[in-house]
């Protein structure tokens, strides 16, 4: 699945990952390839995400996601 992260200013990440953390409005989730559609508020914390065997993350102050066909479209502020 690809993940990508942006800001009004630049990509912060964009690629293959395997899964993705996020810190969601209701609690930290996980979004897996082939996870259903979804569109969620995110609040202050970690975007976790492991490629290739690595584990990566990204502190965010918040934003919104977007999940759509194998892509996890992270927009933060």
């Amino acid at each position: 699945m690809i993940l990508k992260v942006i800001s009004a200013h630049d990509i912060l990440f964009q690629g293959e990952v395997d899964k993705v953390s996020l810190p969601g409005a209701e609690g930290t989730f996980m979004v897996l390839p082939h996870h259903a559609s979804l569109i969620s508020t995110l609040v202050k914390g970690a975007v976790s995400y492991e490629s290739e065997g690595r584990q990566e993350s990204i502190e965010v102050a918040g934003g919104i996601v977007d999940v759509d066909n194998d892509v996890v479209s992270v927009c933060i502020y």
